[in-house]
């Protein structure tokens, strides 16, 4: 029982004596002294019951949050025991699986149908080990919002979507609803504006591959270090052709649209600056995304670049000076806000030698782009092209997508310049 509880029990007791003293007109000292008694214990049990609530009302908020969190823990924990040497040994031998990894792929074959054994996006992270050999995660991340852990585009800010099945559209706002005043005492307020929107949908009609070959050397000598050697091996995979999908996606041969490609296609604003790289050109992009409400300051806009532009910047010093470029860039960007890649931004090309950049923000707490993943990894086994060397060859399936939530949020700049004219 809750102390709180238990004092105001005991109040009510007291004021009940105090009431049966209290109406007698002649009281003998035994019960004159009994109520002063019971007066003082009433007096130090109201300090005492409002200590007891405001006790009570931390340990209700701790208890809520545990229970908020309670299923995305158990279902962290679950995940953290997913055996990827289990799904290599199942389909190279046969073998049975059991525990969490049997009970894992036994929930994901009843929520879709797979060829294979179905493997969680989350066995795929990469995890630390100790001297012992033990995978021991260092971080568990939910199903949504789920990306590998140095992904350019979780950087960029980018929402990984879980989806059972079918399509999936998110309708944005695209009209300008606007208010005004009325001209007068009986005058109207400004008219009804037209609310529209446009649907952003993803399909599964993309498919991303990884063909694995293992050795029957390394299913018979390796044990459990074959479980982070294929976690490596794919995530590594997977996640690069993730990142260049996302944007640098050609909508052709299969691959979907990605943001930097499809900037047009998007409605993606696109900057041709046309000039010797320099933080001014960031600046302008950042200065039109806060007029647009799509930035409050500097540090919530993200950026992507390639290495060769951090090397130009780093070394273009203002006259007179020993502050480059990149400092005044990093001095308004924080640096964790800004990721460079070889992998989602194409090389330096023309004469002269010019990159391009691509800006993000969350505006609202919306993520500026989606990838949307159906299912799990499907996992299948070819048992015909390895047969005669005793070899396993596995091949792993995904089925992703790319849309863009909000243009407004995105800005490419094209024609940064790295070498003078």
């Amino acid at each position: 029982m809750l102390e709180s509880v238990k004092i105001a029990r005991r109040q009510s007791e007291i004021r009940q004596s105090l009431a049966e003293l209290a109406a007698k007109d002649s009281p003998t000292e035994d019960e004159v002294r009994n109520m002063d008694e019971l007066d003082r214990e009433y007096r130090s049990n109201e300090t005492r019951y409002r200590a007891a609530l405001i006790a009570e009302d931390t340990e209700r908020r701790d208890a809520g949050n545990e229970l908020e969190t309670r299923s995305a823990q158990e279902w962290a924990d679950l995940m953290a025991g997913f055996e990827m040497r289990q799904v290599a040994l199942a389909l190279d031998e046969g073998r049975q699986l059991a525990g969490q990894t049997a009970e894992i792929v036994t929930e994901l074959r009843n929520a879709g149908g797979f060829r294979g054994i179905p493997v969680p996006w989350q066995a795929l992270e990469v995890r630390n080990t100790v001297a012992s050999g033990t995978p021991d995660p260092v971080s568990t991340r939910p199903i949504i919002d789920r990306l590998f852990p140095d992904s350019m585009a979780s950087r960029m800010g980018a929402q990984m979507i879980s989806i059972d099945a079918g399509a999936v559209e998110w309708p944005v706002t695209t009209s300008a609803v606007t208010a005004g005043w009325a001209d007068g005492e009986s005058a109207n307020v400004a008219g009804p504006t037209a609310y529209t929107t446009t649907d952003r949908p993803m399909s599964p009609d993309h498919n991303l591959g990884v063909q694995m070959r293992i050795t029957r050397k390394v299913l018979k000598q390796s044990g459990a270090a074959l479980e982070q050697a294929v976690r490596r091996d794919m995530s590594g995979a997977m996640g690069a052709a993730m990142d260049q999908a996302a944007f640098l996606g050609t909508g052709a041969n299969g691959q979907p649209l990605g943001v930097i490609t499809g900037a047009g296609t998007y409605g993606i604003t696109s900057t041709a600056v046309g000039a010797l790289a320099s933080w001014g050109a960031f600046r302008a992009a950042v200065t039109r995304f806060m007029t647009a409400n799509a930035a409050g300051s500097p540090d919530a806009v993200r950026a992507l670049i390639r290495p060769e532009l951090w090397d130009y910047l780093d070394g273009a010093l203002i006259s007179g000076t020993a502050v480059s470029e990149w400092d005044r860039l990093v001095k308004n960007l924080p640096s964790g806000n800004i990721a460079m890649t070889n992998n989602a931004l194409a090389a330096p090309a023309g004469s002269p030698s010019a990159t391009s950049a691509l800006l993000t923000t969350a505006a609202g707490g919306v993520a500026p782009i989606f990838l949307g993943a159906w299912g799990a990894v499907d996992m299948i086994r070819d048992p015909y092209s390895d047969a005669q060397s005793g070899g396993l060859r596995i091949t792993a399936l995904a089925t992703m997508d790319v849309t863009v939530a909000r243009p407004a949020q995105l800005e490419l700049l094209t024609g940064l310049e790295l070498e003078a004219a």
